[in-house]
């Protein structure tokens, strides 16, 4: 009876740490992810905003004697909506996904399991 226990203690450490290395893998991966989208979407504000004024400077100047207001305030409420748009958009991409789902999956599976009728025994 006692080494049943111990085999059965042995095989629980061994699933909860295969469990902890791929909940391990994942955070690294999900760390590295969101470390790849941060850099990129840096980079990706800095230049579209350089290229944002760098345009609005040019089509200001090239209305300059007509409606120099009329199109600074279109290029501002362009502006404004644009990134308004980018936030919900960059929102949204965060809300979907499941972090961990394999891990979550996984987890499920021991649980089902677990809790199936054992089906070797006469």
């Amino acid at each position: 009876m006692v080494g049943a226990v111990r085999r059965l203690l042995g095989t629980l450490l061994a699933l909860a740490q295969t469990r902890l290395e791929l909940l391990s893998v994942e955070l690294r991966h999900e760390e590295l992810r969101l470390f790849d989208a941060l850099v990129l979407g840096v980079l990706a504000c800095v230049l579209l905003g350089a290229g944002a004024v760098l345009l609005a400077i040019f089509i200001t100047a090239l209305f300059w004697q007509e409606h120099r207001l009329l199109t600074l305030i279109v290029l501002t409420l362009v502006f404004v909506g644009a990134g308004a748009g980018a936030l919900v958009l960059a929102r949204r991409r965060l809300q979907h996904g499941t972090p961990f789902a394999a891990s979550l999956a996984e987890l499920s599976a021991d649980r089902d399991a677990a809790h199936a009728p054992d089906t070797a025994e006469p």
